[in-house]
């Protein structure tokens, strides 16, 4: 069993890849879904951008798609970089309106 798993871990493949990507998505979407601060919620969508990246390109790279996977990949990069700066804008006014970034207290969204 022990020699097994040395093999196992020794050359990575495809599903080493998709167990990294799973547990950062459910990293991600467990701080999603359990913390009241907004910035602790942007990073939880973070981690399930980055764990669809790391699939993408993992599938990239183990299977026929050659160069479309590092592309999307590339693209969703591009997509969370510009995602996190409108994010933090709005988070920024958020707070200079409410003074708070717990998501309980800031249900009230009329001007």
């Amino acid at each position: 069993m022990e020699f097994y798993m040395i093999e196992w871990l020794a050359e990575p493949g495809l599903t080493h890849f998709l167990i990294v990507g799973a547990i950062l998505f459910a990293l991600g979407l467990m701080a999603v879904l359990s913390k009241r601060n907004i910035i602790m919620v942007l990073m939880g969508v973070e981690l399930i951008l980055n764990s669809a990246n790391i699939n993408f390109i993992a599938f990239s790279r183990f299977t026929e798609l050659s160069l479309d996977g590092q592309m999307i990949g590339l693209f969703v990069i591009i997509i969370a970089a510009a995602e996190a700066a409108v994010a933090l804008a709005i988070v920024l006014n958020i707070y200079n309106r409410f003074k708070s970034i717990n998501i309980d207290d800031i249900s009230l969204m009329k001007g």
